[in-house]
């Protein structure tokens, strides 16, 4: 079954919201560029409270590798997901100094973005024509692609079954989708999460 990731968390009702609603992944955002970027001490006190069966993601875009290390070493995040220029040198190095790391890797999808995804040494790949701005894409491009992937971009609960039925991914990950007014909304997160369960 695909699993669910209910990415940008940013205030405390969200780790209450989470903790009903039970994704596989969620996440915390750190890029001061977006209006969902938390600081590593919030980032520590969400995971504090968030159930430890829900993997939680640091959602990077060319961060300092030693920041990204320390949250994994800290267990403050779980696994790193990586939105910037980073490529396999970074990756890398980054498995050197925090053993045991998951990072996943973001990929736009056009056709080069979609060849270089095949062969990156990241463990998982996310395809996300955006930065969390809920952006979507033809999923027909996606058919036939051979690796375990979270596909994110201007999914809601009205369109993710049929992305589900059409690609059939690893995982399906959201941000705005869930949201009202820039603000996680509980309903679009039970709402979104049902939908890709009930298949």
């Amino acid at each position: 079954m695909t699993k669910v990731k209910l990415c940008g968390l940013f205030r405390d009702e969200d780790i209450g919201y989470v903790n009903i609603i039970k994704p596989d992944y969620t996440g915390f955002v750190f890029w001061d560029k977006s209006r969902r970027n938390l600081t590593k001490e919030k980032a520590r006190e969400f995971k504090e409270k968030i159930d430890t069966d829900i993997k939680v993601a640091g959602v990077f875009v060319d961060a300092d590798i030693t920041f990204v290390a320390d949250l994994y070493k800290e267990k403050i995040i779980d696994y790193a997901q990586l939105h910037g220029a980073e490529d396999d040198e970074y990756i890398n190095e980054l498995r050197a100094v925090a053993q045991g790391i998951v990072i996943v890797k973001s990929f736009m999808t056009d056709d080069e973005s979609i060849k270089k995804a095949s062969v990156s040494v990241a463990d998982y790949i996310i395809f996300d024509p955006g930065k969390g701005d809920g952006m979507t894409f033809e999923w027909e491009r996606l058919k036939g692609f051979k690796r375990d992937y979270f596909l994110a971009g201007g999914l809601n609960s009205d369109n993710v079954r049929k992305a589900i039925d059409t690609l059939d991914p690893y995982a399906v990950d959201v941000s705005s989708g869930i949201e009202t007014d820039g603000i996680k909304d509980f309903e679009k997160m039970k709402a979104f999460t049902e939908c890709v369960r009930k298949g």
